[in-house]
């Protein structure tokens, strides 16, 4: 996604202007706002669910309005409000609002309310079903929100590729300004899905860990512990980014999306979607493996997904590779969410110098030969990354950061 010239460091890029993420949001289990999120990543391992505790909506939508809107919008709502506020305020979306887009996925959008309504159509009858459950329940309703909120009248739209949607969804909204449709664009995801026919779901077809611990890339890895959250970056044409004084946390060089068409919930046990992924993200950026230093990886604590992921990222990358991490020992997998969760890890990772451990993991699996991040925070000099998610239906999702300047 950069300019055909040629960028600072010499590389040449492919067609299109270059993109920067000027503001970012989080809601997660280990922390609201990106300070208490950062250092829940690099604290100590959290016990018990990986539920968003604390959160209040209400100065959004206030506290009438905040009852008819489901979890999932309202994560998304209080990441986008910190994310805009990071980034200057209005002065980040200020402009032409026909130039100003929204891109924000989910995997499954708003079961919380569609599951609440269906008892009570059970228990209450059809005349007692809430009028607001459509537009609670729906997977774009963050987006709407968010284009509505903010008179964003570009481009509004909500990505629904399970765990990829929000890598995705940073991806699309980085191209949306790379190929000159949009100047700014909100990007992200949210996720709320942790109800109890969700969790029966995911338990009974034993994705989820028996154990209730996530361990990724640990030998004695059993099945991902849920989560949820959201998380929002404001993204902008670089040039527009360093016009009005922004901060820049890191320039977003490129993004690829790919298939397996294997199956609808195993990886392809070669990883081929994945690599083709990460290699097709590494030629937009104009970069080759070698100058990658760091992989904030999917993750997920399941054993063939993180199998599949390490054989991966050691067929683009040799062994050990670059510095890899996983951030869902603490956050959980957060399904949709959790690829702009780790978008926004990795910002604050150019920020801090530092990558975040891989929480859980304690025992080698002979497997796997990669040069996992353990034990606590890395020091990092901070050089092009990648984030990688990959969801159910074999969707692969990557995009990759470089520094400003």
């Amino acid at each position: 996604m950069q300019a055909v010239s040629a960028s600072p460091g010499g590389r040449p890029g492919v067609a299109g202007r270059r993109v920067a993420v000027t503001g970012v949001g989080v809601v997660a289990p280990c922390g609201i706002g990106q300070d208490a999120f950062w250092s829940g990543l690099t604290g100590p391992a959290p016990t018990g669910e990986r539920r968003v505790v604390g959160l209040d909506a209400t100065a959004i939508y206030g506290p009438k309005e905040v009852r008819r809107v489901d979890p999932f919008t309202q994560f998304a709502a209080v990441a986008a409000a910190e994310a805009v506020a990071d980034a200057g305020g209005p002065d980040a979306l200020a402009g032409d609002p026909d130039r100003a887009g929204v891109a924000i996925g989910t995997g499954i959008g708003g079961i919380a309310s569609f599951e609440e309504q269906h008892s009570v159509l059970l228990e209450r009858g059809a005349r007692r079903v809430s009028p607001f459950l459509v537009p609670m329940m729906m997977g774009n309703r963050a987006a709407a929100d968010l284009s509505m909120r903010y008179g964003l009248r570009g481009p509004c739209e909500a990505t629904v590729t399970a765990c990829a949607a929000g890598t995705h969804s940073v991806g699309n909204g980085a191209r949306l300004i790379a190929t000159g449709r949009c100047d700014v664009v909100l990007a992200g995801s949210a996720e709320a899905a942790m109800t109890p026919l969700s969790l029966a779901g995911f338990a009974n077809m034993t994705a989820m860990s028996s154990t209730g611990l996530s361990r990724p890339f640990d030998a004695r890895r059993d099945g991902f512990v849920m989560g949820e959250g959201g998380a929002v970056l404001v993204l902008e044409e670089l040039d527009r980014a360093v016009a009005r004084g922004a901060r820049i946390y890191a320039e977003l060089a490129g993004a690829a999306s790919t298939a397996d068409a294997h199956h609808i919930t195993a990886p392809a046990p070669d990883g081929a979607g994945a690599v083709a992924c990460m290699e097709l993200a590494l030629l937009d950026a104009g970069l080759t493996p070698a100058e990658v230093t760091h992989i904030n990886a999917h993750g997920t604590s399941t054993p063939k997904n993180d199998t599949a992921e390490a054989e991966a990222i050691t067929k683009v990358f040799g062994s050990p590779g670059p510095a890899v991490t996983s951030i869902k020992g603490v956050t959980g997998h957060s399904l949709g969410a959790a690829g702009s969760l780790e978008a926004v890890a990795l910002a604050l990772s150019f920020v801090h110098r530092t990558i975040p451990p891989t929480v859980g993991w304690e025992v080698p699996d002979p497997d796997i030969h990669l040069d996992l991040v353990v034990g606590g925070p890395r020091r990092w000099e901070p050089g092009p990354a990648l984030s990688n998610s990959f969801g159910f239906g074999g969707h692969n999702g990557t995009i990759v950061m470089v520094p400003a300047g």
